[in-house]
């Protein structure tokens, strides 16, 4: 017998299947989440042996391209008399100037103010009579107060034109005095080399080193040379490149485990010989270059040295180190076919040099005839004449300035002239606490002295353990030196103190056909400055702000009057003392300063720059950066590079340093760093110049 159901067991059921449905469905997503999470971890896995891979491949690449790159240098390095001997030939025509000067852009003032057209004034209105005449009236009022003032504005035009038009001609007829100035200076040059003039020859031989597009830019350039007229043969000592110019390493590999790149080394003997033929590559170069040069017919013969300027491995002290000398005659050296030599064979056996054997380890060779040689009429003290300084011998310059040494209390004796450490006089002064070892080098220049030779002589007292250094010479020493001798133990005489403590000591010495003293020449402010000892300060920064670099010469802080105010309305001074100049390249700004030439009552020049305010009406000085000023003497070479502070936000004007008068008439520069937010109006009148 059947019993009906009360739905307690279908209710009961139903839920039974939910849950089992609920539990599938997690089964489900539970496989689904582990299978995509499997997928991700094998996506994972190959982006990361990817990326493995990929970073394998670049570190081989850059271990490769290091491997290349050396590979390369060496390649260069094999070559490198070759490649020279490609080169063109230097010519005298290479140091003159194009007489090409910027054409005459006036820009907007190049164009008229257009006049009113009266057709476009007709009358407007007027039923009658009457207000016909009233607007014909106002249309002529209105014509004529328009064409009134285009009529002044056309004015106003015309006279900035025209005085735009006059400065520009004063600066473009300055700009071409001095190249055709520079011009005549070459050509003179050439006819003292014709006429087998030492100077001319010196000059004209060592700018044909300098300008060779044959020799590498990143060997070194530095040569002392000396003429023999009546041999005709140059004598000059050049600096050869160091042992490191041969890569150490041959190749590069990347290790995979280790992840680092090894280096493996290039054999000793392998690169002992590389350098040893580098330089006699370097020699033939030389020679090359200078009997390509010589289209005069002044060099019947050269007498090379080769050095390096290090430490000498005996002593410990810096000095030149010889190591290669070779005198060759024009005949021998024209035979040669310089591309298809073997560069130490040609230079040892074809031309009877000299190479160290041991190069890498500076070995030294004995030179041959070396410029100090030239030349060795020496002047004696003591007789009725007062010796030239300018002329004397260098072994009896350097006596002299010994003999003065102990004139004034102290113990000095000259060095030997070989391996002297780039020392010339050592000087001891026995005062108590203040006294001690002094090192004297000794200039018997002409031209102002390089700050080099400064940075060379403190390099000396340190290596040597001095207490002071002395840089004798008898010229004199630009802004560049006196900034870095300053508060360093170094002195610097310069030829007018020389013959002043000469004769306060009882030693006798003159410098040219001058008086006893030779006080720095100076011209009145109101003539025009005809010195070729002139400086050119290069200005440069990066960023793309548009300056205007000014230069302002006071007495103390106060500018001489407005005339002294150098700027783009006022290019130059009235003497032509200071004047702005076109700059070249990385130049962005330059000034022609003669620093003997400026007035008597100066006693700074100050540098200034600002922001445009045509070119950059909103910029400031925040992207006035990385900048400096290179300091040139009159032929273009780069005596010192004096840095400057950068700008900051919200300034436009700044203050970039002074150049200082001293005591004995040398200049000495002085970095600034004040800003302005004013700009230049607000500048200036800090130093007097009265804004209208």
């Amino acid at each position: 017998m059947s019993r009906r159901s009360n739905g307690l067991v279908g209710v009961w059921a139903e839920a039974q299947r939910q849950q089992q449905r609920q539990q599938e469905a997690q089964a489900r997503y539970q496989r689904d989440q582990e299978r995509q999470q499997r997928a991700h971890q094998r996506e994972v896995a190959r982006s990361h042996r990817e990326q493995k891979a990929a970073y394998r491949e670049h570190r081989e690449a850059e271990a490769r391209r290091r491997t290349e790159d050396l590979d390369a240098r060496v390649e260069s390095l094999q070559g490198l008399l070759a490649a020279g001997c490609r080169a063109p030939a230097f010519r005298p025509v290479a140091l003159t100037r194009a007489e090409q000067i910027e054409a005459f852009s006036p820009g907007q003032l190049a164009h008229p103010i257009r006049m009113p057209d009266p057709n476009q004034y007709q009358p407007q209105g007027g039923w009658t009579a009457t207000r016909r005449a009233q607007a014909q009236a106002e249309a002529r009022s209105r014509f004529e107060r328009d064409w009134q003032a285009a009529h002044a504005a056309e004015t106003r035009r015309q006279h900035q034109l025209a005085a735009y038009q006059a400065q520009y001609q004063q600066w473009a007829e300055t700009q071409l005095s001095e190249i055709r100035r520079h011009n005549a200076n070459i050509a003179e040059m050439t006819v003292g080399l014709r006429n087998g003039e030492p100077e001319a020859a010196v000059e004209y031989f060592s700018a044909a080193l300098y300008a060779s597009t044959g020799w590498p830019e990143d060997l070194p350039r530095q040569v002392s040379a000396a003429y023999d007229s009546g041999a005709r043969q140059l004598v000059l000592n050049w600096e050869l490149p160091k042992y490191d110019v041969v890569p150490e390493a041959k190749s590069v590999r990347y290790m995979i485990n280790a992840d680092q790149e090894k280096e493996s080394p290039r054999p000793a003997t392998q690169r002992r010989a590389l350098y040893r033929d580098v330089l006699a590559q370097c020699l033939l170069l030389v020679l090359r270059d200078l009997f390509a040069a010589d289209e005069f017919g002044a060099l019947e013969s050269v007498a090379l040295n080769g050095f390096v300027d290090d430490h000498d491995p005996t002593t410990g002290r810096r000095a030149p180190i010889v190591l290669g000398t070779v005198m060759a005659s024009r005949s021998t050296f024209s035979a040669l076919h310089l591309e298809q030599v073997n560069a130490v064979n040609c230079l040892v056996d074809g031309l009877r040099g000299q190479l160290s054997s041991r190069p890498d380890q500076y070995v030294p060779v004995r030179p041959g005839r070396v410029p100090e040689d030239v030349g060795n009429g020496v002047v004696t003290h003591g007789g009725d004449d007062e010796p030239d300084l300018y002329e004397m011998d260098p072994i009896a310059f350097e006596a002299l300035v010994a003999d003065l040494f102990r004139a004034m209390g102290m113990q000095a004796v000259t060095t030997q002239r070989s391996n002297d450490g780039g020392v010339d006089v050592d000087a001891l002064d026995p005062t108590p606490i203040r006294g001690g070892k002094i090192v004297v080098q000794v200039k018997r220049y002409r031209n102002t002295v390089p700050p080099t030779a400064v940075r060379d002589l403190y390099g000396t007292v340190q290596d040597a353990g001095a207490n002071k250094g002395v840089l004798v010479t008898t010229s004199g020493f630009g802004p560049g030196s006196h900034t870095f001798a300053n508060g360093k133990p170094l002195e610097l005489v310069a030829g007018s103190e020389l013959v002043d403590l000469l004769h306060r000591h009882g030693l006798r010495g003159r410098l040219g056909s001058g008086a006893r003293t030779v006080p720095a020449q100076r011209t009145a402010p109101d003539s025009e400055s005809t010195t070729d000892d002139y400086n050119v300060l290069g200005m440069y920064w990066s960023g793309n702000v548009a300056l205007d670099v000014c230069a302002l010469v006071c007495h103390g802080n106060r500018v001489l009057d407005d005339d002294h105010f150098v700027f783009f309305n006022n290019p130059r001074t009235p003497d032509g003392t200071v004047r702005t100049l076109a700059p070249v390249a990385p130049d962005r700004a330059a000034i022609h300063v003669t620093f003997d030439a400026l007035p008597a009552r100066a006693d700074r020049l100050v540098v200034i720059a600002a922001v445009d305010p045509v070119a950059n009406a909103t910029a400031d000085l925040s992207g006035f950066a990385e900048a400096g000023i290179r300091l040139l003497d009159s032929e273009g070479a780069q005596l010192d590079q004096l840095e400057v502070s950068d700008g900051r936000a919200g300034e436009t004007a700044l203050v970039l340093g002074s150049f200082r008068r001293r005591s004995n008439g040398d200049w000495e520069f002085v970095t600034g760093g004040k800003g302005y937010r004013g700009g230049l109006e607000e500048l200036v009148q800090e130093y007097g110049i009265v804004v209208a």
